[in-house]
Order: C-alpha cells, then sequence, then structure tokens
C-alpha cells in the first residue's frame, strides 16, 4: 500500500452515502474524492488518510504489480460477495469491500482470502495501466495532476479545516442541558492549540480519569491503550505566554489524579506518556511479498541510524552499506503526503515525542519507510495552449521568455503544435514549473489568453501488447449537463490520466498525451458538433501518432445527435450506466466514414470594410461529417443560435432545446421559394438544374436534423443505395419549413436532386450556411466540396 493523497472538489452533498471516518450517514455537506470511492463528512476529512488509488508513477515506491485497492462501503443493497455469493452491499450502513480497479465486491470477512494480484477486471483492455503513466507532481494539487477544473472551488483548505473541526465536533455532541453531564474542549496536541481546533465530548461529573481519557482518544479515533495517555490542563493565560509551547517537561508530568473539582477547566490537551522504549514499525520502501513492515524494538540510545543497522538484516538487505539507505518520516495526511528525510544522528525517541506533542491524530498517521538512495529525476510536461499559430520552435521559445520570463536552462519545448498554436515544455525544477503554471493563467498574447496543464508521461513500452486504452474526451457542456457526472463516473471505472474534459484545452493535450501509444481508441462524450471538434484536431495530428487512425466511440450528449444515430450509440444519453458504456464500447465493430471538405471563397469583401478600402476575405475551409444545409435551414439553426448565444442557462435540456427549434420554424412559414434562383450547382463538372426549392443540403450520414431520413428508403434507379463510406454524398431539396417539419414527422422525404463526389456552388447572394450545426451567413462566392484526406 502506498500512500496517495485524495482528490477533492468542492464540498456538496450526497445522498444515500456513508462516511468513511465516523461510518454515519452523510447528510451535511462533505467531500468525495475524484478518482476513489472516499466521501467523508467535512469535519471528518482530517482524520482520513491518503489511501487513495496509485495511477500513476512519481518516483516514490514504484512498481509494475497492482494489487486490489480495496474500499469500504457504500455499495448497492444488491452487491454480492466474490467468495461466498452472499449479499454484501447495504444501503442502511458501511459496509462490503470493492476493489477500485477492477469492481470485485466481498465481504469485510471474506475479502482477505481473495487473490491480492488484480487484473483490472472485465475493462482491463481499455484501461491505461498505471505503471506506464509516469507524473513527478510535488507541487501540483491533485486537482492539477487529473486536469479537473476548478471553476467551483473558491474557499481555501485551512479554513474547511479550521470550522470543519469545530463545528462538526459541536454537532456530535449536543452541548448537554443534563446537569450530571459536562462538556469539555479536547485538543490533541500544540499544533490544535494554535489552530484553535478541539472537538468535544460529553462526560458524567463524576467521571473517572480513564473515562474521560478514553472518550477524548476516541473523539480523535484513535485506538491504542488509554493507559498510555493522560488529559493536560491549560489555561488562556498559559496559552497567551506560550507556555503550553514551551513548558519544561517537568510540568507536563503533573499529578492529574484529582483534576475533576469544582473548577473545572474548559480545555484539556491530550497528552502522550513518556516512554523509555517502544515498539516502532518500519516500512520498506520497496515491493516485499509478505511483509509490509517490521517491528523494531527502540530506546534511549537508538538514533536513526542504528534503527537503520538493525532494520536491513530484518529485510534481508544486511550486506548492503548504510549509507544507501535513509528512514523517511511520511505524514499520511487526506489531501497531501508530506515525506521528511531524518538526519541520521537524531534519536528515534525524541522524534516520536515531537510528533505527539504536535498532536497525537498526525502520530496516528504517520509512517516511517526505509528508503533506498537514488538519484531522483525531476522532469514535469507543461502544455501550452493559446499561443499564435504557426511560429518555429525558436519564436514561441521567445514569446515565452518575454511574457514569463523562462529560464532556459531549466525548462526546453519538447513539441510544438503549430497549427494548433500549442507547445509542451518539459522543466525540470518544481518551482519553475509551478510559478509557469501559476502565470500563464494570468498571460494574454495577442488579446488570447493562454492556458497550462501538468500532463503525465505515458511509457508505451510498458502497456501490455493486448491492450488497447480507451481516450476519453467530455464536453460537459453539451445536452443537459450530463457531462459531469460522466467525467466522474469515467474517472473512477478508468485510470482519470485517459479522461480529458474539452473546456479545458480542447482534444489536443489528450491526442498528445496518446502521441507514443501503439494502439488505443477514442469515445467522445457530446454533440455532433463536439465529435467534429475532436476529428478535426484528429486529422491535423494524425501524422504525429504512432497510433495514426484510432477508431472513434459516440456517447451523444448533444440535441440532435445524428452521427450518433446512424452510428447506433442511440438518440441520446439518458443516464444508463456507465460501466454498461464502456462495455458496449468495448465490443462495438469498427467502420469507415468519409469526411468532406468544404472551401468557401468569397468572391466580393466582407460588409462593413474600414474606409470603404475592401478586402477580400481569405477563403475558409472546414471539415463536414453529417450534412451541410443552404437556405432554410441553415437559417432555422442560425435563428436558433442566437436565441442560445442571449440566454444560455435555459438551455439545458434536449427538450427545451428543441422546442425553440419549433418556435423558430412556425416564424418562418410564409416564406418564397427562390433559392433555386439564387445559387448554381455543379456536381461531378455537370451542371445540374434545380427544381423550385428554399432550402439544399448536402447529406453524408442518412439522418439530419435529429433523426430524420431525407434522402428516403424507396430504391431509384437514377442513384445508389447511400451509405456512409461509398465516397459519395446525397444532395436534396426542401420547399420550406412545412416541408422540412414532414420530413422530421417521417410523412415525406426531401426532392432528390444528386449524388456525387466533387460539388461547386455559386452564391449570387448572401445566404445563410450551416456545416454540422455550426451557422454563418455566407457572402457571394464559390463553395467546393470534396471528399478529405482518409476516411475515418
Amino acid at each position: 500500500q502506498v500512500p496517495v493523497a485524495h482528490c477533492f472538489g468542492p464540498p456538496g452533498h450526497y445522498k444515500r452515502k456513508f462516511c468513511t471516518v465516523c461510518r454515519k450517514s452523510l447528510e451535511s455537506s462533505a467531500f468525495r474524492c475524484e478518482v476513489c470511492e472516499l466521501h467523508v463528512h467535512t469535519d471528518c476529512i482530517l482524520f482520513a488518510c491518503s489511501d487513495c488509488r496509485q495511477c500513476h508513477q512519481d518516483g516514490h515506491q514504484d512498481h509494475d504489480t497492482y494489487h486490489h485497492h480495496w474500499r469500504e462501503g457504500n455499495l448497492s443493497s444488491s452487491a454480492r460477495c466474490e467468495v461466498c455469493k452472499k449479499t454484501c452491499g447495504s444501503s442502511e450502513v458501511l459496509s462490503g469491500m470493492r476493489c477500485e480497479w477492477c469492481g470485485i465486491l466481498a465481504h469485510a470477512a471474506c475479502y482477505i482470502i481473495v487473490t491480492p494480484e488484480c487484473t483490472f477486471g472485465r475493462l482491463r483492455n481499455m484501461i491505461l495501466p498505471p505503471s506506464s503513466v509516469q507524473l513527478f507532481s510535488r507541487n501540483f494539487s491533485k486537482l492539477h495532476c487529473f486536469r479537473i477544473s476548478e471553476n467551483l472551488q473558491t474557499e481555501t483548505d485551512e479554513d474547511d479545516d479550521v470550522d470543519g473541526s469545530t463545528q462538526g465536533s459541536a454537532k456530535d455532541v449536543q452541548i448537554s442541558t443534563d446537569s450530571s453531564k459536562q462538556t469539555l474542549k479536547i485538543f490533541d496536541g500544540n499544533d490544535a492549540v494554535k489552530r484553535n481546533q478541539f472537538r468535544l465530548i460529553s462526560v458524567p461529573r463524576i467521571a473517572k480519569n480513564e473515562e474521560v481519557v478514553e472518550a477524548a482518544l476516541r473523539a480523535y479515533y484513535i485506538n491504542d491503550d488509554q493507559q498510555e495517555y493522560e488529559l493536560q490542563t491549560f489555561t488562556q493565560q498559559a496559552l497567551l505566554s506560550d507556555d503550553v509551547i514551551n513548558r519544561n517537561d517537568a510540568a507536563e508530568d503533573s499529578n492529574l489524579g484529582s483534576v475533576f473539582r469544582e473548577s473545572i477547566p474548559e480545555a484539556w490537551i491530550i497528552r502522550a506518556k513518556p516512554k523509555d522504549d517502544e515498539v516502532i514499525r518500519i516500512y520498506p520502501a520497496w515491493l516485499k511479498v509478505g511483509m509490509a513492515y517490521v517491528s523494531l524494538r527502540v530506546n534511549k540510545d537508538s538514533t536513526i541510524q542504528t534503527v537503520i543497522k538493525e532494520v536491513l538484516p530484518l529485510l534481508g538487505r544486511q550486506t548492503e552499506c548504510l549509507q544507501n539507505f535513509k528512514l523517511v518520516e511520511v505524514l499520511m495526511g487526506s489531501k497531501q503526503v508530506q515525506r521528511m528525510v531524518l538526519d541520521s544522528q537524531e534519536m528515534i525517541l525524541n522524534r516520536l515525542k515531537d510528533i505527539r506533542k504536535t498532536s497525537i491524530r498526525q502520530m496516528n498517521q504517520t509512517r516511517f519507510y526505509i528508503v533506498e538512495n537514488s538519484k531522483s529525476i525531476v522532469r514535469v510536461n507543461l502544455f501550452v495552449g493559446g499561443l499564435p499559430p504557426q511560429l518555429s520552435a525558436q519564436e514561441y521559445t521567445n514569446i515565452l521568455k518575454d511574457e514569463l520570463a523562462i529560464k532556459t536552462n531549466l525548462v526546453s519545448v519538447s513539441h510544438v503544435y503549430q497549427a494548433q498554436g500549442a507547445v509542451v515544455l518539459e522543466i525540470s525544477c518544481f518551482s519553475e514549473a509551478e510559478r509557469i503554471y501559476m502565470l500563464v493563467k494570468d498571460t494574454t498574447v495577442n488579446d488570447k489568453p493562454l492556458n497550462a496543464m501538468v500532463i503525465p508521461e505515458v511509457l508505451a513500452s510498458k502497456i501490455p501488447q493486448n491492450c488497447c486504452p480507451l481516450l476519453v474526451f467530455v464536453n460537459p457542456k453539451s445536452g443537459g449537463l450530463k457531462g459531469r457526472d460522466l467525467l466522474y463516473s469515467f474517472r473512477k471505472l478508468l485510470n482519470p490520466h485517459q479522461v480529458f474534459e474539452l473546456t479545458n484545452g480542447g482534444p489536443l493535450p489528450g491526442f498528445h498525451t496518446f502521441s507514443e501509444v501503439p494502439s488505443f481508441r477514442v469515445l467522445v462524450c457530446g454533440g455532433d458538433g463536439t465529435v467534429g471538434w475532436v476529428l478535426g484536431a484528429l486529422e491535423e495530428i494524425r501524422h504525429k501518432l504512432v497510433c495514426s487512425e484510432p477508431s472513434v466511440a459516440i456517447l451523444p450528449l448533444g440535441t440532435g445527435n445524428d452521427l450518433g444515430r446512424v452510428l447506433r450509440w442511440g438518440a441520446g444519453y439518458s443516464g444508463e450506466d456507465p460501466y454498461s458504456i464502456l462495455v458496449s464500447v468495448d465490443e462495438a465493430d469498427d467502420v469507415l466514414m468519409d469526411r468532406w471538405t468544404i472551401l468557401l471563397d468569397a468572391e466580393e469583401p466582407a460588409e462593413g470594410a474600414e474606409n470603404g478600402i475592401a478586402e477580400p476575405e481569405p477563403p475558409k475551409i472546414v471539415q463536414m461529417n453529417n450534412y451541410c444545409g443552404l437556405g432554410i435551414d441553415a437559417e432555422l439553426s442560425l435563428d436558433f443560435h442566437h436565441a442560445r448565444e442571449e440566454e444560455p442557462g435555459k438551455f439545458n435540456s434536449r427538450f427545451h432545446n428543441k422546442g425553440v427549434y419549433v418556435k423558430v420554424g412556425l416564424q418562418k412559414i410564409s416564406h418564397t421559394r427562390n433559392l433555386h434562383r439564387d445559387i448554381k450547382l455543379q456536381v461531378d463538372q455537370h451542371e445540374v438544374e434545380l427544381p423550385s426549392i428554399e432550402g439544399l443540403i448536402f447529406i453524408n450520414i442518412p439522418s439530419w436534423g435529429s433523426g430524420a431520413d431525407l434522402w428516403g428508403s424507396e430504391s431509384d434507379n437514377r442513384f445508389e443505395k447511400p451509405r456512409i463510406d461509398d465516397g459519395l454524398l446525397e444532395v436534396v431539396g426542401v420547399t420550406g419549413v412545412v416541408h422540412m417539419g414532414q420530413v422530421q414527422g417521417g410523412f415525406r422525404s426531401g426532392i432528390r436532386i444528386a449524388q456525387g463526389s466533387y460539388f461547386r456552388v455559386t452564391l449570387l447572394k448572401p445566404i445563410p450556411v450551416q456545416v454540422d450545426g455550426e451557422p454563418w451567413i455566407q457572402a457571394p462566392g464559390q463553395i467546393i466540396i470534396s471528399a478529405a484526406g482518409p476516411k475515418v
């Protein structure tokens, strides 16, 4: 078990979950880890320790064998034990164990006999193996390491803790009105006194000393023998003169036999009684099967050096030189793992005494590890986006020197993505990496804000042969904001390093992270626009990927989801179990699909050019996956788009979005049908006569406007049966809003006009155009549509 800190977002309300520390249900606000199933009350968080999943190697205790990572409780009441096959879950109490990698379930009594090695379960072929991911992240919070956007985080940790421990403990112990009881403030050491963090206990007025000590230890979740502890009183004056902190030893052993007389002080500190010798546990920092730690008796004369000397033979390393080892004190707090190398001459008992004086709770969360000295490498990779495109590596370095004053002896540009204006920096110093990361957030270049993220390094050589990890992109803004819950679920089910939030730097950081992976697949969670965005990014970066043609699955979160329908992923996500989605992704078949390039060349200058001197617009190139519409269909889309930009808050449900489309359509019913006079169409070098229509639509997939079949199913000897990989586009006309409504309702199909692979459309006046749901008004000129590169 390697200490790994948890990754807590802002506190929230979680129904039907239980706290890992006090085991009570979470009625009030609580924290949950974004990476594992830990749930904990705000005032219990101090008592949780760093037992999160190890999702990457960070230079401490790295090994390639993975054992089950067990977490207790919060299972569904239908959960069945792997060992005895009886139910092990409950919605009433914290019960049952679950491995957070493979999902295997067992009773607390049965899980001990499950074989320790974890094979990652049903999803093993799509999980990015933790041993293949490297990330040196000393100063970066867990949220930064997993690129979890912090837009919800406002309060600082410190305040949470202070409020938490005082209020929370008051909540557990209602101040007793019963005159036979009394309420006491209990501190667990000098640190708690300084921060004024106490817990309240309620004891009978005639309680014996032992009972009070026992209640105090229980308030701090300490299961040691209460004989080893005593309560020490302090008055406010003592506190002010800082006497508690520097009191000489004699006073500490003052006799507490008859503390509970009339003048009861309100506050007590738990102190450990001094010992002349004790048994400590030493953990090896390397994997030693069947031995988690060795026990060692130490006394007044034991130094750190003598401890190392006595421990090595117990671990079978007696032949090695003492100088090659160090003893590291590790404080396993829930939010942070703190490591400190101990000085070889220090007395071990003094060290223990100091920790206990500071905080008995911290002593409970402290381990001593024996570690081999090794040359530590520091390599932090920062992805920086938002830079001006199409510059050279040297020019990017100069911009970063000017804007961020980067130290070139510590920072080098390891990858350049010119088309996207992004670079990857390799930094060999933690504080420099942290400085750049914080600075980037407030830096703009050419009025464009820069963005930075910490990205892991994936070691392709450590990925097993048959493993094809899944790269997951989620757009949290798509369709009814279901994206947030999916991000959380996929981080839990897979390795969080393979899940990317598209609002945080787009698809490029994900493709860059996977650029060395020999074979991977992609899952895009979002609407058709999101899928187009990811496919476009893939097209641009394909030549830099070892696996240049990954297959792409879709989890439709948008409004239309035509591509999702055609590829049979469904009309829209409605809360299915994310685990079963991943299983269907694993079982899905590969199919090829055409993509098309649309070149828009406006002949007339854009309106509103300054001083009347007109500059013609440069040609615009867009990629198309689903369809491209001119005229009425694009006009409705444009009106919907404007409505959404004015009041985005209203557009968080698919149903409301569709209602707006209908309303916009009703306002257009009286339109005249003369689009055919304003455009000319050429298909494969032949002029095509257009019938009287108001909308012209080029379709690549047999689903349009949320699942309607525009081409129709009846066979026709003039045209081939449409397929998504035949290298042909179908051209269809609609006569107006009413006709579009009939197509949507399935009563009619469109007017078939042509089928071909190369199209030239001439616009004689400005006309609304939409490509895959993105609308704009196109100035008069040429539009050329042709097949784009390889099929996807």
